[in-house]
């Protein structure tokens, strides 16, 4: 389908209307936080189906609903790393476990915001080609390589309190790589951190509390773009049913997530992201999907 723009920015989510808004709400929610990227299931869900690509503006602007799963879920940690970190610095305990973190956090978000912001105008332009099919099912399989790669080296013995500001930097460089659609945000932490030598459950901790101010600097810039662009009160209203529905579903995947990574390995997702890979490249090659 044709791309519908709002002044140079994709806002097809707008002619999906709400009912299918809020299905792919639930999408959004579902594999925005696991390790098989939200982007390649937004683009491939609605060609299957015939519907609008939602676009990238509503890809970002979903990721408020992780931030609200996320944070919810995590509260405790997110406390404890806030104000046990502002604690030390008023006390000079600079070798604090919470302000070591804390220092991990923004410094490893450093270099998505750069790369954000230099790639901003190419991702959310209308007919983007950094989202085309193709780039996406590569991405994924190549995501699913490495995923496996770290399956097969990783000790998984480190936990997250033993993470230092060096380990933070890895990961948070590897975060980068979310920027290309279908490689994932939570695919490429989680990766990164397994490759480090960390438990399953505890990297995926950590790429969740990694994402907190990314998801939040993205998901407002892109609130922000839409307000520029004038985005119509229906569209916002759109917008607010996904978000809604987006974060109930985001929530149910982290508590699912943690429980799964406790008790197995994460070769379910390797197995999948390289399967869809493969059928979304062969649907571009051979049933012209674009």
């Amino acid at each position: 389908m044709a791309d519908i723009c709002t002044q140079g920015l994709d806002t097809g989510f707008v002619a999906l209307g709400y009912t299918r808004t809020a299905a792919l709400g639930v999408v959004q929610g579902l594999t925005e936080l696991l390790p098989i990227s939200s982007t390649a299931h937004m683009r491939l869900v609605p060609a299957l189906l015939g519907w609008q690509d939602p676009g990238s503006a509503f890809s970002a602007a979903m990721q408020l609903a992780a931030l609200a799963a996320i944070v919810s879920y995590f509260w405790s940690d997110v406390r404890y790393v806030a104000f046990e970190s502002i604690a030390a610095v008023r006390k000079g305990h600079w070798s604090s476990p919470a302000l070591r973190l804390a220092l991990g956090i923004v410094l490893a978000t450093v270099p998505i915001v750069i790369g954000g912001l230099l790639l901003s105008s190419s991702l959310n332009a209308c007919g983007s080609p950094l989202r085309s099919l193709w780039v996406i099912g590569v991405s994924c399989i190549v995501m699913a390589g490495l995923l496996a790669l770290a399956e097969l080296y990783s000790r998984h013995r480190r936990d997250m309190n033993k993470m230092s500001v060096l380990d933070a930097l890895i990961v948070g460089l590897a975060q980068v790589g979310a920027l290309v659609p279908g490689v994932s945000r939570s695919g490429s932490t989680l990766t990164a951190a397994l490759f480090l030598g960390f438990k399953r459950d505890e990297a995926a901790r950590f790429s969740f509390l990694l994402g907190i101010p990314a998801i939040t600097l993205a998901g407002l810039k892109e609130l922000f773009e839409l307000y520029r662009a004038h985005l119509s009160l229906e569209g916002w209203s759109i917008l607010a049913v996904g978000l809604i529905v987006g974060s109930i579903s985001a929530f149910v995947t982290i508590w699912g997530l943690m429980r799964f990574l406790e008790r197995f390995s994460t070769w379910p997702f390797v197995i999948y992201r390289g399967g869809l890979g493969i059928i979304i490249l062969a649907g571009v090659f051979y049933a012209g999907w674009s």
